[in-house]
C-alpha cells in the first residue's frame, strides 16, 4: 500500500482503500509503479480546497521550479521559487468560484474546488493531477482525509509543455480541461486532445500579432530567444514561417532549456549573451523565454554596454512579469524598450477588491495562501504588527496581478458554470448522475458571455480573444509599469491596431532604431539576395528603363504599362507618356498653313482675274471652262492640307486622304483634257487625228477619270477606314492617323501617278508650242515636279515614324500644287497683268504666224527641194528667215532666192509656185491652232 504524502508542514495518514475503491487504486498503483523512484508516494503535496455540489480542479505553477533534497536518506522533490503571481492566479480561481455561488447561478447547487501545483515541472503536475481522478481523498483541515466528489473540470494549467501532459492524464476519465495560459497550437488536435479547452488563442495568432509589429517598424534582422518546450518550439516555429512570408529574417536563434534546474542552463544563457553582444547589427530581439530566464540574461548582459539600448519584443510568457528586470541596479533606459503582446486583459478591480479584504480564516484550507502569509510575517517578524505584514502582502499579490489572466481564469468558470446551466437545465443533476462524456460536450458547446460580450469554443477547443500590445514605462527609479497598454491585435481582422494617443510616443522610442542585414533600398531600386545569403541580406539594384518600385525594399521592379507610361532607369514611378502630335501652335504646322493659306489665296486671285479676263486670248487659249474647274481643284487640295495637322479624330482622318486623292484626280483629269487638246491641235496625221477626235470628250474624260479615283476611296471608307491611332515611342505616345488599307492608300497615289504619267507623255509631244503660250512645256514641268516631290515622299513617309509625318504629306501636296499653280497661272498671269500688249488678237495672231510660217517654211523647202526646179528653174533655195506673213490681210508673199539673187515672189506674180498639198497643209493650221487656241475663223482664204 501507499503511504500518503505529507505536505511542507507535516501533515499525512495513512490511507486505507476500501474494498469498494479497490479496482481505481489497482488501475493508479500501476501508473505509481511507473513513477520515476524520487517521485515516489512520499509526500502529500499542498492544495486548496473547497466543497460544493460540483468540484472543479485547478493546477498552477505556484512554485516554478523543483529540486531534489537528499537529507533525510531518501530522495525527495521539493518545489521553490514562489510565483506571487501565479498564487495570484490561484486566488482568482477561488474569486470566480466564489462569485458564482454569491449570485447564486446556479440556484441550489454550488461549486466547490481542488487547487493543486504543478511547480513547473511535467511529472509534479501528473503526480498532483492523481488527486482528480476517481477513487482520489482530499485533505479536510477539521475531518482529516474525505472521499473527494468526481472532479467536474480542471483549469489549468499555464504551461503548455504542462498542459499537454495533464489532459492527456485527464482524458482517462473524459476530464475536460481549461487551460488559461497553455497557448502551442498543437493543443488545437482534438484527435490527440479531445479533453483539451482553453480560454487564450494558440500561439499561431500572437506570433502573426509579432510580425505585424515587426512589419509596422520595418525591422527585418531579428533575434530570437525561446526555451526547449513545446510553447517555445511551436512559437518559434509559427514565428519563423510568418515572418519568412513577410521578409523578416532571424539572425540567430537562441534556445535555452526549459527547466531551471537543468544544469546546462547557466552555460546556454552565457552562450545567448554573447550571441546579443557580437550581433552588434541586431537591435531587435523576439523572446518566448520564461521570466526567469530572462531575468538571468538581462542581469548579465546589461553589464556590458553592447548589450544595452536594445529593442525587446516579450511573448505573452513574460511581458508582464515584474522579477525580470532588477530595478534596483539598472533602468529602463539600460535595457532599452520592450515591448510586449498579453492575452485579452479583463477588468481587475473587483479582484483587487477581493484582495483588499481577503480574510485568511477564511481560506484555511487553502495552505497556499496559509504559507505565503506566513513567510510574510516570519520575514517582517521585527515589524511592530501583523497587520503590516498582511498588507505587504496583499500589496504583493495585487502587483502581481496580471488582468489577462483576471480575463482567462473568470472566463474558464463561466464556460464552466454555463455548462452545467445547459446539462442540469431540464433533469436533476448531481454529482454521482453527471457524466464526464455528457458534460464535456456540453462545454465544448457552451456559450457564455462576459462583461456584455458573448464567447464560445471553437471546433479545436480554442477562443480567439485577441491580444493587447504593451509598452513597458518607467514610473519611478525603482519601479515599472508593464500594464501600459498601446494597441491592440485583432484575431478575426488578423489586424494591430496602435492607440492614436500612445503613437507619438511609441515612434519617438524607436526612431532612428534600425534592425536590418543590409541598408535598405530606395524606391527605384530593387533588392537582391546573394546565393546561400539571408533574404535580408541583400544588394539594391536600379530599376531598369520602363520598369519602376514605389516601395523601400521592393523585391521586385513592377513594369509600367509602356502603351501608356514610361520610367526612366532608377524610377520610383511610371510617368504618363506625353501625347504628341503635330498640334495648331507648333511652328513647323504654323509655316505650313501659312502656305497653304497663301497658295488658296493665290488660287482665288488667279481666279478672279481670270474671270476678269475671261474673253483675253490667254484666258481662251487656256480652255477657260477647264482652267475654272482645275483652278477649283488646287483649292480644294490647298484645303486638304489643313486637315493633315492637329489632334487627329475619325472623321478627320477619313476625309484628308480622301479629299486630297479626289481634288487632286480632278487637278491631273483638267491637265490631262488640256495636253489632249495640244496634241489634237497639232496633230497633222488625218488618221490620227480623227481618232483623237473621237477620243476628245473633256466631258467624259474628267468623270472618268475621277470614276476611278471615287471607286477606290469608296472600297477603302467601305471595309477599313482611316482612324486615329496610337504609337508608343520611349517617352511619349504618338497620336495619328492610321491609314489601316494599306493598299487603297498606295492605289489612290498610284491612280494619280498613272494619270499624271499619261499627262506628261502627251504634254511631252507638245512642247514645241509657240513660245508665248506653250501650255504643254509647263504641264511637263510641273508633272515632272510631281513626280519628284512624290519619288522623294514614299521612302521617307515609309521610314520616318514621328510626329512630323502629316508634315511630310503636306509639303509634297503643297509642292505639287504650287507646281501646277505656278507653271500653269503664274506666267499666263504675269503676261495678263504686266504685258497687256501681248494679250491681244494682233499679238496672238503674229505669234502663231511666226510659229505657222516657221513650220510652213520648213515644209515648203522640202517640197522644193523634191520637185527640183520652179517654173524651170532648177534646185531652188527658199531661206526660212525670208518666209513671212507680213499682215493677216496681205496675201502671202515668198521671197525666192536663185544663183543668189533675191526677189519676191507673190502668189498673182507666180503661177503655181506652191502645191496645192502645201496649201491644204496651211489651211489644216489655221483652223488647228484656231480650234486650240479657241478662236474665231477670219473671213477670206488665207488670211486669220
Amino acid at each position: 500500500m501507499c503511504q500518503g504524502w505529507s505536505n511542507r508542514g507535516g501533515l499525512g495518514t495513512t490511507l486505507t482503500v476500501t474494498n469498494k475503491k479497490m479496482m481505481h487504486f489497482l488501475r493508479f498503483w500501476i501508473v505509481f509503479t511507473f513513477l520515476p523512484k524520487h517521485f515516489s508516494c512520499t509526500e502529500f503535496p499542498a492544495s486548496a480546497t473547497a466543497p460544493g455540489d460540483f468540484i472543479i480542479g485547478g493546477i498552477f505553477p505556484i512554485h516554478e521550479s523543483v529540486q531534489n533534497d537528499n537529507a533525510a536518506g531518501e530522495e525527495q522533490v521539493l518545489c521553490n521559487r514562489l510565483s506571487v503571481s501565479r498564487l495570484a492566479q490561484s486566488l482568482m480561481m477561488v474569486h470566480a468560484v466564489e462569485e458564482v455561488n454569491q449570485r447564486r447561478e446556479l440556484g441550489n447547487l454550488t461549486l466547490g474546488y481542488h487547487i493543486v501545483e504543478s511547480c513547473g515541472d511535467v511529472t509534479t503536475a501528473l503526480k498532483n493531477t492523481q488527486s482528480f481522478m476517481t477513487g482520489n481523498w482530499i485533505t479536510n483541515a477539521d475531518s482529516g482525509q474525505q472521499p473527494s466528489p468526481p472532479v467536474l473540470a480542471v483549469i489549468g494549467g499555464y504551461y503548455s509543455e504542462i498542459s499537454i501532459a495533464v489532459t492527456r492524464q485527464l482524458n482517462l476519465e473524459s476530464i475536460p480541461q481549461i487551460s488559461y495560459g497553455s497557448t502551442s497550437g498543437l493543443l488545437s488536435d482534438k484527435t490527440r486532445f479531445p479533453s483539451f479547452m482553453r480560454t487564450v488563442p494558440e500561439d499561431d495568432h500572437q506570433a502573426r500579432a509579432i510580425v505585424e509589429f515587426l512589419k509596422s517598424h520595418n525591422w527585418t534582422w531579428v533575434g530570437v530567444v525561446t526555451t526547449d518546450g513545446e510553447y517555445g518550439r511551436y512559437a518559434v516555429e509559427r514565428l519563423r514561417q510568418h515572418a519568412t512570408a513577410n521578409g523578416i529574417c532571424f539572425a540567430f536563434t537562441s534556445i535555452l532549456p526549459d527547466f531551471l534546474n537543468d544544469g546546462r542552463l547557466k552555460s546556454s544563457i552565457m552562450s545567448t549573451i554573447n550571441t546579443i553582444i557580437q550581433n552588434e547589427n541586431v537591435k531587435v530581439i523576439v523572446s518566448f523565454a520564461k521570466s526567469n530566464h530572462m531575468m538571468y540574461i538581462l542581469n548579465d548582459l546589461l553589464k556590458d554596454s553592447r548589450g544595452r539600448g536594445k529593442v525587446w519584443v516579450a511573448s505573452d510568457n513574460w511581458s508582464q512579469s515584474n522579477n525580470v528586470l532588477d530595478t534596483t541596479t539598472w533602468k529602463l533606459s539600460d535595457v532599452g524598450t520592450v515591448f510586449g503582446t498579453t492575452l485579452k486583459s479583463g477588468n481587475s478591480s473587483k479582484f483587487e477588491r477581493f484582495l483588499q479584504n481577503l480574510d485568511p480564516n477564511q481560506h484555511k484550507n487553502n495552505s497556499f495562501l496559509t504559507n505565503y502569509l506566513k513567510s510574510k510575517k516570519d520575514s517582517a517578524s521585527g515589524s511592530s504588527s501583523s497587520v503590516d505584514s498582511r498588507n505587504t502582502a496583499i500589496e504583493e499579490l495585487i502587483n502581481a496581478t496580471y488582468p489577462y489572466a483576471v480575463f482567462s481564469i473568470e472566463l474558464a468558470v463561466k464556460a464552466i458554470t454555463q455548462a452545467l446551466k445547459d446539462v442540469c437545465s431540464n433533469k436533476t443533476c448531481n454529482s454521482s448522475t453527471l457524466q464526464p462524456l455528457e458534460f464535456r460536450k456540453a462545454l465544448q458547446n457552451a456559450n457564455f458571455s462576459m462583461d456584455g460580450r458573448n464567447y464560445s469554443f471553437d471546433k479545436y477547443g480554442d477562443l480567439s480573444s485577441g491580444y493587447d500590445v504593451l509598452l513597458w514605462k518607467q514610473t519611478s527609479p525603482s519601479s515599472l509599469d508593464m500594464n501600459n497598454i498601446i494597441g491592440y491585435y485583432s484575431i478575426e481582422g488578423q489586424t494591430l491596431t496602435l492607440n492614436s494617443d500612445e503613437k507619438q510616443e511609441l515612434y519617438r522610442l524607436t526612431d532612428g532604431m534600425i534592425s536590418k542585414c543590409s541598408k535598405s533600398c530606395a524606391p527605384g531600386q530593387r533588392k537582391h539576395s546573394a546565393e546561400g545569403q539571408p533574404v535580408c541580406c541583400y544588394e539594391c539594384y536600379k530599376c531598369p528603363k520602363n520598369y519602376f518600385s514605389n516601395t523601400t525594399d521592393s523585391e521586385i521592379c513592377h513594369p509600367c504599362d509602356t502603351k501608356t507610361h514610361y520610367s526612366g532607369e532608377g524610377s520610383s514611378i511610371c510617368l504618363d507618356k506625353k501625347i504628341v502630335f503635330m498640334a495648331w501652335k507648333d511652328a513647323y504646322h504654323i509655316a505650313l498653313l501659312f502656305f497653304a493659306a497663301l497658295g488658296a489665296l493665290l488660287t482665288v486671285v488667279v481666279g478672279i482675274i481670270y474671270l476678269a479676263c475671261w474673253n483675253t486670248p490667254i484666258v481662251r487659249s487656256s480652255v477657260n471652262h477647264i482652267c475654272i474647274l482645275l483652278l477649283f481643284s488646287l483649292l480644294c487640295t490647298f484645303v486638304s492640307v489643313v486637315l493633315f495637322g492637329g489632334k487627329p479624330k475619325d472623321q478627320q482622318c477619313q476625309a484628308r486622304q480622301v479629299l486630297f486623292g479626289l481634288s487632286f484626280t480632278l487637278s491631273v483629269s483638267c491637265i490631262l483634257v488640256k495636253s489632249f487638246k495640244i496634241i489634237l491641235a497639232f496633230e497633222f496625221d488625218p488618221i490620227t487625228q480623227s481618232v483623237l477626235k473621237k477620243l476628245y470628250k473633256p466631258y467624259l474624260i474628267i468623270p472618268a477619270s475621277m470614276a476611278g479615283q471615287v471607286v477606290i476611296c469608296a472600297t477603302w471608307l467601305a471595309f477599313e477606314p482611316p482612324e486615329p491611332k496610337w504609337k508608343t515611342k520611349d517617352n511619349y505616345r504618338l497620336m495619328y492617323c492610321d491609314e489601316k488599307l494599306k493598299p487603297a492608300f498606295i492605289a489612290m497615289l498610284v491612280y494619280i501617278g498613272v494619270l499624271a504619267l499619261i499627262c506628261f507623255g502627251v504634254a511631252f509631244k507638245g512642247r514645241k508650242l509657240p513660245q508665248s503660250f506653250n501650255d504643254a512645256k509647263f504641264i511637263t514641268f510641273s508633272m515632272l515636279i510631281y513626280f519628284i516631290a512624290w519619288i522623294i515622299f514614299i521612302p521617307v513617309y515609309v521610314s520616318y515614324e514621328d510626329v512630323y509625318l502629316p508634315a511630310v504629306e503636306m509639303i509634297v501636296i503643297l509642292i505639287s500644287v504650287y507646281g501646277i499653280l505656278f507653271c500653269q497661272f503664274f506666267t499666263k498671269c504675269y503676261i495678263i497683268l504686266f504685258k497687256k500688249d501681248a494679250n491681244t488678237e494682233v499679238a496672238f495672231r503674229q505669234d502663231i504666224r511666226n510659229y505657222s510660217m516657221g513650220n510652213d517654211k520648213k515644209d515648203l523647202g522640202q517640197w522644193f527641194a523634191s520637185s527640183g526646179a520652179i517654173n524651170g528653174i532648177n534646185n531652188p533655195v527658199f531661206p526660212m528667215e525670208s518666209l513671212s506673213t507680213p499682215g493677216s490681210s496681205d496675201p502671202i508673199t515668198v521671197t525666192i532666192s536663185i544663183n543668189h539673187t533675191t526677189k519676191p515672189l507673190s502668189t498673182s506674180q507666180v503661177s503655181n509656185p506652191i502645191p496645192t498639198v502645201l496649201q491644204n497643209n496651211f489651211d489644216l493650221k489655221k483652223k488647228q491652232l484656231q480650234r486650240y487656241l479657241s478662236l474665231p475663223s477670219s473671213k477670206g482664204s488665207g488670211t486669220w
